[in-house]
């Protein structure tokens, strides 16, 4: 047993100090985000979001034009268009929904809000479903530059938004003043807490509020592309435009599994300004957001977060390389947007040399031998390391707190230890989808199932 104990002791402190080290630097880079954040409030004073009623009156004319792709929507997509036309806050808008021939169920949903209300738009793709959520955005882009020919009228900004999304009142009229010296502009994403999964769909509102509260904000400042959410977002048609000319007519990457991600570092390479806009809509504490839904299962929550990695972390390194050359804050960010599949490594290394340490020391009480020392420098490393994530469960509850009140703010705790799981399970569907992809395969929309809220007074 002797000889047994001594292995696994090794292989316990190999995979610690591996671990301990990996998350040393992953916490020092998570702690220079914070620093620069703090850096710049100090500069420039609390980020006080401008009043929606305070925006400048829109000085060019145009339509604002809305895409939603939809594929498999048939149980949202009818809530959503209602929402939006019931919502929507301006005089002249239109929504095109990109259907699928082989989808009637979801046609059938959408005709139903096309025949009551002109302003919706239904545009059925040559393609049988799924392709790529991208490639369901060329179509849609083809269908509005054929009715700016026959029509006459001029787009002035192009929204995305998803068929599952609770769109705001005042986001047109939002876009509609601050697009008109952009190439893009971002509204925070905010995720709905579903009922019944807050430990799971939750944790994405801890990681939005973080991102769209403080990592975009330092992300912008330092002079890093900005990446879009894919939703609440709204591009200046003439950049769409210009990136279609490059690209034989399509403004999308129809191969793209993160068309959104892409198009914002490609908008920024092209020398286009992008603004993350947090303006406040007069609720208390409201700001103009999108909201929605997202995964409340941990099979749906894996599968969403392994097209993010594959298309990201893993086909991003080829795709969209390192951008601009002496660039050196977006160089950075997409280190960071890429050290996903790494970070996980390094979380699993920490639980299964942790687990071999509880072995090994299993094994000493049950022989009745003493312990082995723990290595100094080790120790230290875990000091440091304890302190850092006490210092991000603070940051990540703070931001959680701001965003959604201090009971989200505590829940954002066990949260943490949640998405820590879904990421690491992910790993393995994201590998495969990367893996199928290098050898040739055709990228597919792996959605997940989407679910509208009850907006009724009563709920």
């Amino acid at each position: 047993m002797g000889e047994v104990s001594t292995i696994i002791e090794i292989v316990a402190r190999e995979l610690l100090l591996f671990a301990a080290v990996g998350l040393l630097v992953g916490g020092l880079d998570d702690l220079l985000v914070d620093l620069i954040y703090i850096v710049r409030r100090l500069i420039k004073g609390p980020a006080t979001p401008i009043r929606s009623y305070a925006l400048p009156q829109p000085e060019q004319p145009g339509r604002m034009i809305v895409f939603t792709p939809a594929w498999d929507e048939a149980a949202v997509i009818g809530a959503m268009l209602s929402t939006a036309l019931a919502r929507f806050r301006h005089p002249d808008y239109r929504i095109y929904v990109g259907l699928y021939p082989n989808d009637p169920a979801t046609i059938a949903a959408a005709a139903d809000m096309a025949e009551r209300d002109d302003r919706v738009r239904l545009v059925i793709g040559a393609r049988d479903g799924p392709t790529t959520k991208a490639d369901c955005l060329n179509t849609l882009w083809h269908a509005l530059q054929h009715d700016i020919a026959v029509e006459g009228f001029r787009a002035k900004a192009i929204v995305l938004h998803d068929a599952e999304d609770v769109v705001h009142p005042d986001e047109l009229a939002v876009f509609d003043s601050l697009i008109e010296e952009r190439a893009v502009v971002q509204l925070p994403v905010l995720p709905l807490v579903v009922p019944g999964s807050r430990l799971v769909s939750g944790h994405y509102a801890d990681e939005f509020a973080e991102s769209h509260i403080k990592q975009l904000v330092v992300r912008t400042w330092i002079g890093a592309g900005m990446p879009l959410a894919g939703t609440g977002c709204a591009l200046s048609p003439a950049m769409l435009g210009r990136i279609a000319a490059s690209r034989g007519g399509d403004p999308f990457d129809a191969t793209s599994l993160t068309e959104d991600y892409e198009l914002g570092l490609r908008i920024a390479e092209l020398g286009g300004e992008g603004l993350f806009a947090r303006v406040a809509d007069g609720t208390r504490g409201g700001v103009v957001a999108v909201r929605a839904y997202f995964p409340a299962t941990l099979v749906a929550a894996v599968r969403q977060k392994a097209r993010w990695m594959t298309g990201i972390a893993l086909i991003g390194w080829d795709r969209t390389g390192w951008g601009r050359a002496l660039a050196m804050g977006d160089h950075w960010w997409r280190l960071r947007d890429r050290r996903g599949p790494i970070a996980m490594l390094v979380l699993a290394a920490a639980y299964l040399g942790m687990t071999a340490d509880a072995l090994a020391v299993s094994i000493h009480w049950i022989a009745g031998t003493p312990l082995p020392p723990v290595d100094p420098g080790l120790r230290f490393l875990f000091g440091v390391n304890a302190l850092l994530l006490a210092w991000r469960l603070a940051v990540r509850m703070t931001f959680t707190g701001r965003a959604y009140g201090w009971r989200e703010a505590l829940w954002s705790l066990p949260r943490f230890i949640i998405g820590n799981f879904v990421a690491l399970a992910a790993i393995p569907r994201a590998l495969i989808r990367y893996i199928h992809v290098l050898r040739g395969g055709v990228p597919a929309w792996d959605k997940t199932s989407h679910h509208f809220p009850d907006l009724s007074p009563q709920s």
